[in-house]
């Protein structure tokens, strides 16, 4: 017998197994001892709305979070709008039903990481947002730049805010650093004892100061170099000439790391050479189409928060 149910994809199917034991950590840890508020209010059956707030249209990011934090409490969650929606403020985007005690219990964790996460996401959409309507095709991403303990929850702003959300960990791409070259003796030796250990699988990416340092990253088998404190026609040049240089004989990708901010990125993106960057060698073309991927830490760093809040309702008379 054929299924007819949709297979819908969902951002909550790319959380790990793991995720709601951490929600379970978050409960623990903010009621260690006893619930002296929850005394007050008792078991008695609630409905609460959340509400959406602020002063401008914002992403709605974390919900499978915020309904798994309730679920563990005994308490249901509708929502009333979708994951990764734009809405105006103020919006009724949920309601929590079950015992007020339990509700009151989940309130603060939810809204805590509601606030965040759909802050990410919707700092995430205005700056892939502003770089489309500069021309610029390529990919925005993030940067591991993120919060102990919280780094599931930030990468998953990122996702829904329609980025890239860069590597996770450190298991998820070898970065070798000026630290790593130095302790290792060379970037050539640096490459080899990474690329033993790491396999096929995993991309190289590593940090060099020069074009000299590049050439020998590339020539020991790099998949990305990362050109470091280059900027402007510097980093434009360099770009070029590595290109030029190694055409038709090795694939790689140029990195160049640094600030990019809503404030400059319309410079970077028009120019073609943003603070950081990703340039993507193939055929010879225009500068500005060789620019790949932009990552930035600043869609989830010093992030402004989005306001929410749960209120319980007065029962009907």
């Amino acid at each position: 017998m054929t299924s007819t149910t949709t297979n819908t994809p969902s951002y909550a199917h790319l959380l790990p197994p793991s995720w709601k034991s951490q929600i379970a950590a978050w409960l623990a840890e903010d009621t260690p001892s006893f619930d002296y508020g929850g005394y007050v209010v008792g078991e008695v059956e609630r409905e609460a709305y959340l509400f959406g707030k602020g002063k401008e249209p914002a992403v709605l990011a974390g919900s499978p979070f915020v309904t798994e934090i309730f679920e563990q409490l005994g308490c249901t969650v509708e929502w009333h709008i979708q994951e990764a929606e734009v809405f105006e403020p103020v919006k009724h985007v949920a309601t929590v039903r079950g015992k007020a005690r339990f509700i009151l219990l989940g309130e603060r964790i939810a809204l805590n990481l509601l606030a965040r996460c759909s802050g990410i996401a919707t700092k995430s959409k205005r700056i892939k947002d502003l770089a489309r309507s500069y021309g610029y095709k390529g990919i925005i991403a993030g940067t591991r730049k993120t919060t102990p303990g919280f780094r599931l929850v930030e990468k998953y702003g990122m996702l829904v805010g329609g980025i890239d959300p860069h590597r996770h960990d450190l298991s998820s791409m070898i970065m070798l650093k000026d630290n790593h070259i130095w302790s290792s003796g060379s970037i050539t030796a640096a490459i080899q004892q990474a690329r033993a250990v790491g396999g096929f699988s995993l991309l190289l990416d590593v940090e060099v100061r020069s074009e000299a340092e590049a050439d020998e990253a590339i020539e020991a088998g790099a998949d990305i170099i990362m050109l470091d404190n280059m900027e402007g026609d510097n980093l434009l040049n360099a770009a070029r000439n590595l290109k030029e240089r190694w055409s038709g004989k090795r694939k790689f990708l140029l990195e160049s790391s640094g600030g990019i901010t809503e404030e400059n990125l319309k410079e970077r993106a028009i120019n073609g050479t943003p603070a950081c960057l990703l340039v993507i060698f193939t055929v010879p073309h225009d500068a500005s189409s060789e620019i790949d991927i932009f990552s930035t830490s600043a869609v989830h760093q010093s992030v402004p928060h989005i306001d929410y809040s749960l209120k319980i309702q007065q029962p009907k008379p």
